[in-house]
């Protein structure tokens, strides 16, 4: 073997192997908690329904009257519709309920495990958002 083949093949081995961890690093959920969950009730300010991720923004109250925006990541459009998740189900202005796995360093984000809509319609995330459930109006 050449010195020249030599080289092409060992980048070639050395690209095969590197790449999947650049991939599962930018797929990566380090910055959530394990196996902590927060649940939060506020109203939507907004539904970022975009690729890569989908964020969930919720105007929350606090116990003083101040407001923090939490955000809720989520999956991105193709795979929230294909679980039967539209914009259309969480306008601005629709109250929810949200449970998630927070951020590690204190910020208020989460990536999203549920949300309880008040009109009784619950959106789970699971491995994946993969059901939608109709319950019992409250």
């Amino acid at each position: 073997m050449t010195r020249v083949t030599l080289a092409i093949v060992l980048s070639a081995v050395l690209f095969v192997a590197l790449v999947p961890m650049f991939v599962e690093a930018h797929h990566s959920d380090v910055m959530f908690e394990e196996k902590k969950e927060i649940t939060v009730q506020g109203v939507v300010k907004e539904f970022q329904f975009t690729n890569p991720h989908s964020w969930l923004l919720v105007d929350v109250t606090n116990k003083d009257g101040s407001v923090t925006t939490w955000g809720f990541e989520a999956e991105g459009p193709s795979t929230l519709m294909r679980n039967k998740v539209r914009r259309s189900d969480f306008t601005p202005g629709t109250k929810l309920t949200v449970t998630g796995r927070p951020m590690k360093d204190g910020r208020p984000a989460a990536a999203w495990s549920k949300a309880v809509r008040k009109m009784a319609l619950s959106f789970s995330r699971g491995a994946g958002l993969r059901r939608r459930i109709r319950l019992r109006d409250r």
